[in-house]
Formats: C-alpha cells, structure tokens, sequence
C-alpha cells in the first residue's frame, strides 16, 4: 500500500462526527474520545474504501482479520485507564491503529502480531504516520517477557481463557483487557492485579472479535 493519503477537511469532519456518535454510545473518557479524533482510520482503509473508514464498523484487512470497530477501540482504551508514561503490551497489532490510539493517550507501547503480512505493513505504515510502538512478530498469547512487567495490557481477540503468561507479566496495580469466551462471542474482562497471585476479575459487556491463535489461545 502505497503511502500518499492526506488528512483534509472532509476526513477531520468524518472524525468528529464519528467521536459524537461514540459519546451517545456511551464512551465517555475525554482523552480517549480526543485520541479517536485525531488518528486518521482512513490510513488504515484502501484508497477505494474510504467511504467506510469514519462509520462505527469493523472492516477487513487481510489475513482473516479486521480493524477493530472505533466503539470497540474506544471501550477497551477507556477500560484500561492509561496515565502518560504507562507502559502498554498490546497483544494482536492488526491495522496498527489501536496502537495509534494508545500512544496518543500517552503510552509507551509493545505490540506484537503473529500474521507476517500485517506486521510488515504495520512496521511501515505507523513509523509514516508519527508513531513509532515497539514491534515484535510472534505469539500473543504468550505474551513478550522480555520487556514485563507492564502497567496495562490489551488483548485484540477473543481468548478461550485469560492466558497465564499474560498475568505474570502484569505489573502489580496494573489492568488487564481481554474478550474471554468461545469463538462466537466474548464478554469483555478486566483483570486488575493487586497482589503477586491475587487478581480483581470484572465481566462486562459481550462482543465479538477474532480468534486469538497461539500457544496459550485457540
């Protein structure tokens, strides 16, 4: 994908209202609603798609995956209560652009994807765009030990359970997100960590993501 989209009056005008329409869904964290409105999505979309890039959707990007849809980006950014200097393990990079999003809350991020063809594109892509995450190609589910503890990690895809490598490499006081459920469907899950085997688990609300692969996964 050849880089040459411009960031014009009428995408900054799609962003806006994309952000109002996340308000009324009940996204209500300013930092996050200001981060969706300054990352261009339309970066993410082939030129011929653009029409679909500001609408609350996911959409296909190859591989068997999809660029999450912004609500759901939104719901697990403000879950995840990032400060400025938080150091983030993201574990399914995809587009890239929910590592965008985070580093526009002030994350120091880690993003790990396993499917070649996206990390590639997300290594030259993001770096063009003003964002610079550390990349890693490999399994997720496992986590990247080399870097823990974290102070939050986000999980992209539906898990069949909360993966053990994943807790361990949780900083204490820190928060996990992740979908836990079967293939179908998830419910969203924070995990928060106050003590070196002693975890706060929440249940939330039920989505729908694509299957995380891996060792500790599917």
């Amino acid at each position: 994908m050849a880089y040459k989209y411009t960031d014009n009056y009428r995408e900054q005008g799609a962003r806006k209202r994309l952000v109002e329409e996340l308000k009324k869904k009940g996204i209500e964290d300013k930092k996050v609603l200001e981060a969706i409105g300054k990352v261009p999505r339309h970066f993410f979309f082939d030129e011929t798609f653009w029409t679909q890039a500001y609408k609350d959707i996911a959409f296909p990007i190859g591989e068997e995956q999809t660029i999450s849809q912004p609500y759901t980006v939104a719901y697990q950014s403000q879950l995840l209560q990032i400060k400025k200097g938080d150091k983030v393990l993201e574990i399914g990079t995809g587009s890239g652009y929910q590592s965008c999003i985070l580093i526009e809350l002030g994350a120091k991020v880690y993003t790990i994807e396993r499917q070649k063809k996206l990390y590639d594109r997300t290594i030259q892509v993001l770096p063009r765009m003003g964002y610079k995450p550390d990349f890693f190609l490999g399994d997720g589910s496992i986590g990247i030990a080399d870097h823990a503890p974290y102070n939050k990690i986000i999980v992209t895809a539906g898990a069949p359970t909360v993966p053990e490598q994943l807790l361990k490499q949780l900083a204490i006081g820190g928060i996990l997100v992740i979908p836990v459920g079967n293939e179908e469907a998830q419910k969203m899950v924070t995990v928060l960590k106050v003590g070196e085997k002693d975890f706060e688990k929440v249940v939330l609300d039920t989505f729908r993501f694509v299957p995380l692969k891996g060792d500790d996964a599917w």
